[in-house]
This record gives structure tokens, sequence and C-alpha cells, in this order.
């Protein structure tokens, strides 16, 4: 017959549970303003924005395919502490979601009591001895009836949520962050070069001067011009020395790395890269950007809060129990009638509280309302984000061929002048004028190619592109 009354108990607290609803509003996702094209695309890609697909769905070693970069940027996934912090706010927030869904499940514990006690004789009491020995388990349940800690969960998860598409983000960081630096490593490395090719030809320019001059037929002004150009390409090198080492040892930290040398792959001029870039329609922007998936889940969480803290002005239903064996022998604890139990439940409704709990709703809904214009932020960032990056892309791509076309000048210019300078028809100042012009140009070329690049990177990270392995 206990056994029957346990069993309908046990099938009266389940339906008494499913009949229990969740209080606060259930989440859906916001609509938001997306528009039909990016700004920035060229014409061809906003005439069909669905017939290609994103640059950004591609994996990061198929964007970058200098091997030495990608050993770089694998480096860095594995050993950089932004990520690993990342990583680990991810077992600590899946910690939490455990510790808040184990609210939902009863509370059992085991005790177990054995005291044994002698009084000696007085003049008032005879000498005694007592024993008791005791074995239960205790139970203890807080109901969900109003959904408070499925809330709590549903928060909970968000959040965690929210941290793994936090680390993506890093992630999709971190992988910019490398390919940006070592681009620009390797136009320190196209500059030095340069800078120590122009050296050795003036240098080689002013002996020839010097010799003209010893034999008569110019004069110094024309050496002292000479040794110009010569300090001024000598000038450049050290400082550019310093960049590279300086530049190495960020991308060292990068890596995880105490500040160390880096190892070189393609040259700069070499690196491929896609003339036109796809950048997808508008709309899958959303699901592809992890900083907006984090923004959502936060929003989610902010949103189940709300009904946690509704849940409190409605009565909390709290259920004990108790059963176990008593006897003061532990030969006969589980014989005779040694059996005990106990149960029962509590209903607590709140009565007055000074507008806490009101207050208390009010501030999940101003947090949830926050989180909400934070979602749509974010998501009006990212099309920005996207927009400028497709315009600075194509426009340092033009800006690059313009300035290609004026290093091929001005070096034509160079070699004609210091032709017609041997042959004595220029002064050596036209010398001079066209060689430092030459000298600019180049070094212009080598950071239109490094803005071209990086121009590459910054449109792979806004739209969404990175963090897939």
């Amino acid at each position: 017959m206990s056994k029957l009354r346990a069993l309908s108990l046990g099938l009266s607290l389940t339906m008494l549970l499913s009949a229990g609803c969740a209080v606060g509003p259930n989440y859906k996702r916001p609509s938001a303003d997306v528009p039909g094209t990016y700004r920035g695309a060229m014409p061809q890609e906003s005439a069909q924005p669905a017939a290609s697909q994103s640059f950004g769905d591609q994996k990061w070693w198929e964007v970058f395919q200098d091997k030495q970069l990608q050993d770089l940027i694998h480096t860095a996934l594995q050993q950089n502490y932004d990520v690993g912090i990342a990583a680990t706010r991810i077992l600590e927030a899946r910690a939490q979601l455990g510790i808040t869904r184990a609210d939902q499940l009863p509370t059992i514990n085991g005790d177990v009591l054995a005291v044994n006690e002698r009084n000696p004789q007085t003049k008032l009491f005879r000498q005694y001895a007592t024993s008791a020995n005791q074995l239960d388990l205790s139970l203890a349940w807080d109901l969900d009836f109003w959904g408070k800690y499925r809330r709590a969960t549903e928060a909970a998860r968000a959040n965690l949520l929210a941290t793994e598409w936090a680390h993506e983000a890093v992630v999709s960081t971190l992988v910019s962050d490398v390919a940006t630096a070592y681009f620009q490593l390797r136009s320190l490395d196209l500059q030095l070069e340069i800078s120590r090719r122009t050296l050795a030809s003036r240098q080689d320019s002013l002996r020839l001067t010097q010799t003209l001059a010893n034999g008569g037929a110019t004069s110094m002004l024309d050496v002292r011009q000479a040794e110009q150009l010569v300090d001024t390409a000598a000038e450049t090198i050290p400082d550019l020395e310093r960049r590279i080492e300086q530049q190495e040892n960020f991308l060292s930290t990068l890596l995880g790395n105490n500040p160390g040398p880096i190892a070189r792959g393609t040259k700069l001029t070499e690196q491929p890269h896609m003339p036109e870039i796809p950048a997808g329609l508008p709309s899958s922007l959303i699901e592809r950007r992890p900083d907006i998936r984090e923004a959502e889940a936060q929003l989610i969480a902010a949103n189940a809060q709300i009904g946690v803290a509704k849940s409190a002005y409605f009565p909390q239903i709290s259920l004990t129990a108790t059963g176990g064996y008593q006897s003061s022998a532990l030969t006969s604890l589980f014989t005779g009638p040694a059996g005990l139990w106990s149960f029962g439940g509590s209903l607590v409704q709140p009565i007055f509280a000074g507008g806490r709990i009101r207050s208390g709703v009010k501030v999940s809904e101003a947090r949830q309302q926050e989180a909400l214009l934070t979602y749509r932020q974010t998501i009006q960032q990212a099309f920005r984000g996207v927009s400028d990056g497709l315009v600075e892309y194509h426009k340092d791509r033009e800006f690059r061929e313009y300035q290609q076309q004026l290093a091929l000048s001005a070096q034509d210019a160079a070699q004609l002048s210091e032709k017609r300078y041997r042959g004595g028809a220029a002064s050596y100042l036209e010398v001079l004028t066209n060689e430092t012009n030459d000298f600019a140009a180049e070094l212009g070329l080598a950071q239109a190619q490094l803005n071209e690049l990086v121009g590459l990177v910054l449109i792979y990270r806004n739209l969404g592109g990175g963090w897939q392995q």
C-alpha cells in the first residue's frame, strides 16, 4: 500500500510540474533594417548579389595562400593568450550553466548518526548509558511551477552561447591581425630592399661623379649633390631595420612567443589576391558575423531574465521529505519498528516587499532593451564595416595601379636624366630631382601594395570570415 501511495505521489508531482508555466516573454528574433546591397560593391556585384558566394564564407587558408603565413596563423591559434582566455571563459560559462540548471532538480542528502553516551553516578542520578543510531535520506525541492529556474537556465545557456561566439570573434580578429602584421612586415622588407638597391646605385653614381670632378669635367657642386642622394638613401636603412625588428616582436607576441625573428614566405608583390570581392547577400551577414551572434545571445539571456524577475510575484512552492531508520542498537537498525519518515510542503506568497519586485522587473526589462539596442547597433556597424571595406579595397587597388604607372615613369625619367648628364646635356640638379622622385615613387608603390592587401584582410574580417575551422 505504501508503494502505491508513493507512486501516486510521484505521478501527482509530475502532473503538477507539467502544468506549470514559464512567466516572462518568449524570445523572438527582432527585425533588422537590412539593405538590399552593400554600398561600395562593384556594379556587377550589386546587380546580382545572390549569384556569388560571399568572400567571408571562405576558410582563412583559402584566402591567405602564403604557406609561411598559414603556419604563423596556425601557431597563433594554438598559442595566443587572447584565444586561450576566451576558451577558458567558455569553460566557466559551461560550469555556470550546470550550476544554474541544478536548481531545477531536487536536493537529496544522506545522514548517518551514531551517538553513544555514558554519564557517571551522582548523588541525584544513577549511572546510565544511552545509544542512538540513525540512517536517513532527506529531500528538498523548490518546484519550478512558474518557470523561474527554467528561465534562469535559458539565460545561462544563452550566456554560454555568447561566450562561444565571443571566442569565434577573437579567432577572427586574431587571423586578420596576424595577416595584417605579416603583410606589413613584408612591406618593410620590400622598402628595405629598395633602399639598399638605391643606395648601391647612388654610390656608384657618386664614384663616377668624383672621378669626373677630379678630371675637371664637372664641379664639386655635382659631387655634393651626388652625396645628398647617397645620404638620403642611406638614412632610411637603419630606420627600416628598426621597424622590421619591432614588427617581428609584435608578430611574435601575437603568436604567443617571446620577441624573436619571423620566417618569411612569398614576397609582398607576389601575394595572390582576387581583383573583385564577392560580398554575397547582406542578410547572410547576420548569421555569419560572430559579434552579431554574440550580441543576439546576450539579448536572449536578458530576455529570459525578465521571466526570472517576474516569477518573484508568485508563490514559491517547496517540498521536503525524510525517510530512514533509527534505533538504539546497530543490530536492530533495519529490523523491527525502526523506520521513520516525514513529508511536507510549504507555499510562500510575497505580500509586501516595498516595491523591490516591481523594481527588479523594471531593471530586467531595461537591460533587455539595452541588449536589443546593442544588437541592432552591432548589425548596423557590421554593414558599415563591410561597405567601408569594399570601397577601401577597390580604391586602394585603383590607387596602386596609378602608383605603379607613376613608379615606371619616375624610373624612366631617372634613367634618362642619368644618360643626359653623362652625355653633358643636363646638369646634376636634373639627376638629383629625378632620382629623388624615383626613390619616393618606389617606396610609395610598396605602401600602395601593402594598403591593397590590408584592405583585402579588412573586408574579409568585416564579412565575417576567419573563424571557420
